[in-house]
């Protein structure tokens, strides 16, 4: 099955007031961006953790099917974590995800090609025609907002 999502979904602060935002492509193959009430977000978002969750653990199953023997050996010898731990780390992950799509779009953008993808100040910097002193302020803000969120949400 494939998971991916055909929308993404981000929030906006405008006015104080936090607007919330899902963008398609559609028939024609064109992207659109539509805005969207709370509820409905919160259930798309709801639905992208599970779908996620569900592609997760078909990799797994795929993943086990098509072990070296070398793998099992290792697996063998290595202590799995436990279900806690991986409930655990699901949450962590989706609280994080959570927060990083509250970003607004240039501090989201940056933050995720820096930390994800591996780029470096200058080449964000390069390909946003901008100085990388902007884009490094840019990427401590998104940090400290993606840390508040994960400091509020306990």
């Amino acid at each position: 099955m494939n998971y991916e999502n055909t929308y993404t979904l981000r929030t906006e602060e405008i006015a104080g007031i936090t607007h919330y935002f899902a963008r398609f492509k559609d028939g024609a193959d064109v992207v659109q961006e539509v805005e969207i009430s709370r509820d409905i977000y919160a259930a798309l978002k709801q639905s992208v953790t599970k779908e996620e969750s569900q592609a997760r653990s078909d990799r797994r199953r795929i993943e086990q099917s098509d072990l070296t023997d070398a793998e099992l050996y290792t697996r063998a010898t290595h202590k799995p974590k436990s279900v806690e731990e991986e409930v655990v780390d699901d949450w962590q992950s989706e609280r994080l995800a959570q927060a990083i799509a509250e970003l607004p779009e240039t501090m989201r953008r940056r933050f995720i090609l820096y930390h994800d993808h591996g780029l470096t100040l200058k080449q964000i910097g390069e390909a946003e025609g901008c100085a990388f002193q902007v884009v490094a302020r840019s990427i401590k803000a998104a940090e400290d907002k993606v840390k508040k969120f994960l400091r509020e949400q306990g």
